[in-house]
């Protein structure tokens, strides 16, 4: 069974807890909360013992297996706190989940808690015995688009709220650093009573705690968002990014797009383009956007400019790199 972190309150309240959660995901305050809640309702339940095991190098996978079956005098319910940090049990561990997960008694609890996990990792035997036995709570970070809804939903809980325009000058100032998302909303619920609150209200508020990475900068050029690219160039550009690294981001998923749009233009569909091109997951949206909205002779000429901008990284032509940057992003994202 999977399910979301948003949905995990709905299942606990139901009142029918399973012997296996999995939380797993690259959201940090997400997968803190969602193991908070199990860890409340299983103490809820009557599950009073709890004890944590952290999966790092040299742990005796042995341990699960004798403490599982080992309950104190004073409780007859227990929580197994599992963390394995790096999402890697390897082979012993691996085949020790396999053989826990086949094992699982009423009288404990397990909690598992997983980083964001590989392709590798999702399809690997130890983490299909989890799944089959347990609920998997996907805590995965909060992309850009869906931040105003999430914002709202946490101003909600504290019987506040604010118009679309408010959720997006939100959203903007905390996107990439959810956890600081949180501080300053929960800052909010401090300064101002419950009700509507004016976009004045928060703009004084609020700090520019967002943090943005050369991913979100390709995305943002993809998706012909010239406003968001143009401000995440500046984001990096403060933090220190470094040049060489931005232009190789953009110019990868330039000549991406450019392998899509050559194979479309002898002849190809578009979904065969995208799978010779290795292209999957969410960045194939983008790209199937981007390549529906641009022509190949675009294509070259921005190939060409960041040809000549590498050049200029390197000193061997005159410019001002981060101005050059901006420019290819915005030619390549207008419409």
């Amino acid at each position: 069974m999977m399910i979301t972190s948003e949905d995990l309150q709905g299942h606990l309240a139901s009142g029918s807890l399973k012997p296996l959660y999995v939380v797993y995901g690259g959201g940090l305050l997400l997968a803190i909360e969602a193991a908070d809640s199990i860890r409340a309702a299983a103490r809820a339940a009557g599950y009073i013992e709890r004890e944590i095991f952290t999966a790092e190098q040299h742990f005796k996978w042995s341990e699960l297996r004798n403490s599982a079956q080992s309950l104190s005098l004073f409780a007859s319910r227990k929580v197994m706190d599992i963390r394995i940090p790096s999402g890697k049990p390897g082979t012993e561990g691996g085949q020790a989940l396999q053989d826990y997960c086949a094992n699982l008694s009423e009288d404990v609890l397990t909690l598992i808690s997983l980083p964001q996990l590989d392709k590798a990792a999702q399809n690997s035997k130890w983490f299909d015995a989890l799944q089959q036995h347990g609920v998997l709570v996907a805590a995965d970070d909060i992309p850009r688009n869906a931040l105003p809804r999430w914002i709202a939903g946490r101003l909600k809980r504290q019987e506040q709220s604010a118009d679309s325009a408010t959720m997006e000058f939100l959203a903007d100032r905390c996107e990439g650093n959810l956890l600081a998302a949180f501080q300053e909303i929960q800052k909010l619920a401090l300064l101002f009573p419950a009700g509507p609150l004016s976009f004045d209200q928060v703009k004084d508020s609020v700090m520019d705690v967002a943090r943005y990475d050369i991913f979100k900068l390709s995305e943002a050029m993809l998706a012909g968002n010239a406003v968001r690219y143009a401000r995440i160039l500046d984001g990096l550009r403060a933090e220190g990014t470094a040049t060489v690294l931005v232009l190789w981001a953009i110019s990868e998923e330039i000549r991406t797009l450019g392998k899509v749009l050559q194979a479309i233009q002898q002849g190809g569909n578009l979904k065969n383009a995208l799978r010779d091109a290795r292209v999957w997951g969410a960045r194939q949206g983008l790209i199937e956007t981007a390549a529906r909205r641009l022509k190949f002779p675009h294509i070259a000429r921005a190939i060409h400019q960041a040809a000549r901008l590498d050049k200029t990284i390197k000193g061997l032509r005159q410019g001002d790199v981060w101005d050059e940057l901006l420019q290819l992003g915005l030619r390549f994202a207008q419409k």
